[in-house]
């Protein structure tokens, strides 16, 4: 059983900044790749940012020059520095990890809210 629980999630003034974590538990192993998405009501989910089991990272237009993806593989926990937010970041953010052998796992979300 693998299990992801994010954290971090709040609300916060436009021009700020955020952390998300996402720690993942259980049989994590042959991780090929761990990411973030985020999904606002009626709206499909989109992908935030990724990042490989080699450290390549790469982002949504969106998300480029303001957030920031990074990875602790011994500790199984990849992290989503945001910083300049803005209204239209308001989402529940999602980390997932992709594993090689047993597929995508998600986690349950973590609300941001972007708000003066």
């Amino acid at each position: 059983q693998v299990q992801l629980v994010e954290s971090g999630g709040g609300l916060v003034q436009p021009g700020g900044s955020l952390r998300l974590s996402c720690a993942a538990s259980g049989s994590v192993f042959n991780v090929n790749a761990m990411g973030w998405y985020r999904q606002t009501p009626g709206k499909e989910r989109e992908l935030v940012a990724h990042i490989t089991r080699y450290g390549i990272t790469s982002y949504a237009h969106s998300a480029k020059g303001r957030f920031t993806i990074s990875a602790d593989n011994a500790k199984k926990t990849v992290y989503l520095q945001m910083n300049s937010l803005k209204p239209e970041d308001t989402a529940v953010y999602y980390c997932n990890v992709v594993t090689v052998f047993r597929g995508t796992f998600w986690g349950q979300g973590t609300q941001v809210t972007v708000s003066s």
